[in-house]
């Protein structure tokens, strides 16, 4: 098992209630399957997953990549702006 750590930022903070997480998570687990794993922790989350950043050490990541182990997550709304 892999033990990542898990940020959460603006709205997405408020959703989950606490501002960080830490996860044991499977070896092989990619930006997809973090995203249903969790939906199915925090369902608060889960109208807004589909179109949240996702940065894996500091950079952002597609939905296959793979998560390292001791990975550092950070979810990010959208932003909007005008």
């Amino acid at each position: 098992m892999n033990r990542i750590r898990v940020l959460f930022f603006a709205t997405l903070r408020q959703r989950v209630g606490t501002k960080e997480i830490e996860l044991e998570v499977p070896e092989a687990l990619d930006v997809r399957g973090l995203r249903q794993r969790l939906a199915g922790e925090f369902p608060d989350l889960q109208s807004s997953l589909g179109t949240v950043l996702v940065s894996i050490n500091r950079e952002y990541a597609f939905e296959e990549a793979l998560i390292p182990r001791n990975a550092e997550i950070a979810l990010f709304p959208p932003v909007s702006g005008g």
